[in-house]
């Protein structure tokens, strides 16, 4: 079986956000399953040159973009058993960062036009074409009504997975003709509430769908969460299938990580407690080993739930003895509020600004809790790294987090859940893991469950591979 996975970033070359995550994960996963998958992407200036130096050049080859052609280079490397391909075009991609450009779209209908352009020249025909949101959405599409019936292509299946509905390739009808470059009889499968949506013509043309988590899955066919898109979700609902992403657990892995204190394990858990004295000594907070510490590493953003802590953590840092410990960046208006929340409660509360690799490792292996209370939430990566690193994590029931994280409450859980989305009854549930704290040798199992759970990329390449072999066989 051979896979093409199309992504816009993956680790470790080039990152904005868990798509990243994924796609520097789960292809190697399959590898290690026999499954030969490749990876495509933009050759992107941010790339680092240590790593633009283990590239080679394949060829060359111009790719339409709607009336003109235009230049595209093929650069290789190999990373960890997985090859990868680099499509180069200095005027799209040799320019500072991702996304956020005037000319996005037609940078993404450049790069997913090339990458089925490309195939025939690196003599690759996969059985399936792995899509990744937006940015690789025109591929189905552009597959379906261009490639589909050529003899060299005809047989390949497309799969479409949403990383984050929010973002769906939305522009104006003014870029058919000079940059999208489809005919008029064909429109209406981008049409979309009077614009032209990459992710529809995606959803309508892709043999299969799937999201991040099961929950996710479902919740996008409900107006709350499908950004206006619930229509055409609903009515393709046959082909949406929900599979919970996993983590890097040797990357993320207490027992090895160097950027840790010290290391430590399930069975030994003397290592958590010199993490937490040495963070508490970093953030200059009191150096308390029995005081419980709360923990976020989050973009500082509305739908990450931050309306919740702003309406609640004072009276929690006035009725509670805790500690409080906030990394992230995002909003000015929550930026300014951490910051005063850290003069008001300094010695007890932390808000570090920014994005901090090293640190926030240093925060998952030194909190006790770690509070997610999303607004929406495709799947999340932090409570399962929070639960490989014992911190005990505080979620919100929605999207990937009820599907990873079960209440202790049942005396099986690996965490702490709430329903609605309100501040009271996130500090309900708050308060909650905080009695349970103070039940020490039953914290102690509830850690070691947490650590103990099972988030491996393992079960979810099982889930794609059944999947492949479902298209292919159909």
């Amino acid at each position: 079986m051979k896979v093409l996975f199309a992504t816009s970033e993956a680790q470790p070359f080039a990152a904005s956000g868990g798509l990243a995550d994924v796609a520097g994960s789960l292809p190697h996963a399959l590898r290690k399953r026999l499954i030969g998958i490749r990876i495509v992407m933009p050759l992107y200036e941010d790339i680092p040159q240590s790593l633009k130096d283990t590239m080679r050049f394949v060829t060359s080859f111009s790719v339409p973009v709607s009336w003109r052609r235009q230049y595209c280079g093929i650069f290789e490397t190999r990373y960890n058993g997985v090859i990868y391909y680099f499509l180069d075009n200095q005027y799209y991609f040799k320019r500072q960062g991702l996304y956020g450009h005037y000319d996005d779209a037609e940078r993404f209908a450049f790069f997913s036009r090339a990458v089925i352009e490309m195939m025939p020249h690196i003599d690759f025909k996969p059985d399936i074409i792995h899509c990744n949101d937006w940015q690789t959405a025109l591929v189905p599409t552009y597959y379906s009504l261009f490639y589909a019936q050529n003899e060299w292509y005809r047989g390949i299946k497309t799969i479409f997975t949403i990383h984050n509905i929010q973002y769906q390739g939305q522009y104006g009808k003014e870029i058919y003709d000079e940059v999208v470059g489809i005919p008029p009889n064909s429109r209406s499968v981008l049409d979309w509430n009077d614009d032209i949506n990459y992710m529809k013509g995606a959803i309508e043309t892709a043999n299969r769908v799937t999201t991040v988590s099961p929950s996710y899955a479902w919740e996008i066919r409900d107006p709350w969460f499908a950004h206006k898109l619930d229509p055409i979700l609903n009515a393709r609902a046959w082909k949406i299938r929900g599979i919970l992403n996993g983590i890097d657990t040797v990357s993320y892995n207490p027992a090895t990580d160097i950027q840790l204190y010290a290391h430590y394990t399930a069975d030994d858990l003397s290592g958590k407690a010199v993490n937490k004295q040495r963070l508490q000594e970093r953030l200059e907070l009191e150096q308390n080993p029995d005081i419980p510490m709360i923990a976020m590493v989050t973009r500082l953003v509305s739908h990450k739930g931050l309306d919740l802590v702003k309406a609640a953590l004072d009276q929690l840092m006035r009725e509670e003895y805790v500690q409080f410990v906030i990394l992230g960046s995002g909003d000015w208006e929550y930026e300014s509020f951490f910051r005063s929340m850290h003069e008001r409660y300094r010695g007890r509360l932390c808000a570090c600004h920014g994005f901090i690799p090293e640190l926030s490792r240093k925060i998952y292996a030194g909190a006790d809790m770690f509070l997610m209370p999303s607004k929406a939430e495709p799947c999340g990566l932090s409570q399962m790294i929070a639960l490989r690193y014992g911190a005990v994590p505080i979620v919100r029931e929605v999207g990937g987090l009820r599907d990873s994280i079960q209440d202790s409450g049942t005396g099986s859980g690996n965490g702490f859940t709430f329903a609605n989305y309100d501040a009271m009854d996130m500090l309900a549930c708050i308060r909650r893991a905080i009695a349970g704290y103070w039940q020490r040798d039953g914290w102690r199992i509830l850690v070691q469950r947490a650590m103990r759970s099972d988030n491996s990329w393992a079960k979810s390449a099982t889930e794609y591979i059944n999947l492949y072999k479902e298209l292919i066989n159909e």
